[in-house]
């Protein structure tokens, strides 16, 4: 009975997960091409067993089974690291996921990822990304911090420190752009952590400057006009 519990448990959580790719890539054609051609899931299935492989001691056993989802997906995620249900890695080469990293429900990563740390030392080295959180390709996530259930992280941001929940950070470093609310919703789902909406908040500060440039130069002129009016009426007189 036990054994078909967790069997159960088991088929369970395998068709959340390919429901999650259904849910999310609208690429998919069926369920099989999860099955068949999705490197994230095929990445994600060699984590489960190299994960129970690593919390029974066997580490080196654990490593080589990591390793060889690495080597058929493209997709390194050590068997240490902690990852909740539903996670959802789009295309995937390159991602890279460390040991002391932890995720939760509902995240998506995309291509090229980092969830990296920045110290030697023991102990939590790598980031925690909340439920809910997307984060884009060519994003570096790097350190012990959190970002916040919801957040949405841009494609090749650097982020260094912790992100609060529900907002949008781009750039290097990686600042706020925006807040945003969770994809509670399919169509809630912002793609590569991006939409319409965004704008760079380096940019914003840098059209801000220029305006306010083109301002001081009009005034400028208009000063220097009054000056030569001045300059002209005194030589009259």
């Amino acid at each position: 009975m036990y054994n078909l519990v967790v069997m159960r448990k088991m088929f369970n959580r395998l068709f959340q997960e390919i429901d999650s790719y259904v849910a999310r890539d609208p690429a998919l054609r069926s369920r099989w091409d999860v099955l068949l051609s999705y490197p994230g899931f095929h990445a994600l299935t060699c984590y489960r067993l190299s994960s129970w492989l690593w919390r029974q001691k066997l580490f080196t056993l654990g490593r080589f089974v990591s390793h060889l989802g690495r080597i058929v997906s493209g997709i390194e995620i050590h068997p240490g690291a902690t990852i909740g249900e539903r996670l959802f890695i789009d295309h995937g080469m390159g991602v890279v996921i460390g040991e002391t990293a932890e995720i939760g429900d509902d995240v998506t990563l995309y291509q090229g990822v980092t969830l990296g740390g920045t110290s030697l030392a023991k102990g939590k080295r790598h980031p925690t990304l909340e439920d809910g959180v997307i984060v884009g390709s060519g994003a570096q996530i790097l350190g012990p911090f959190t970002v916040g259930a919801g957040a949405r992280v841009g494609a090749n941001a650097v982020v260094l420190d912790a992100v609060p929940p529900g907002v949008t950070v781009v750039g290097i470093p990686a600042t706020i752009a925006q807040r945003s609310k969770p994809a509670s919703q399919p169509e809630d789902f912002a793609a590569y952590a991006v939409g319409e909406e965004i704008s760079d908040p380096l940019a914003k500060s840098i059209a801000q400057m220029q305006e306010d440039l083109e301002t001081l130069r009009a005034r400028v002129g208009e000063l220097e006009a009054e000056q030569n009016t001045a300059t002209n009426a005194a030589r009259s007189a």
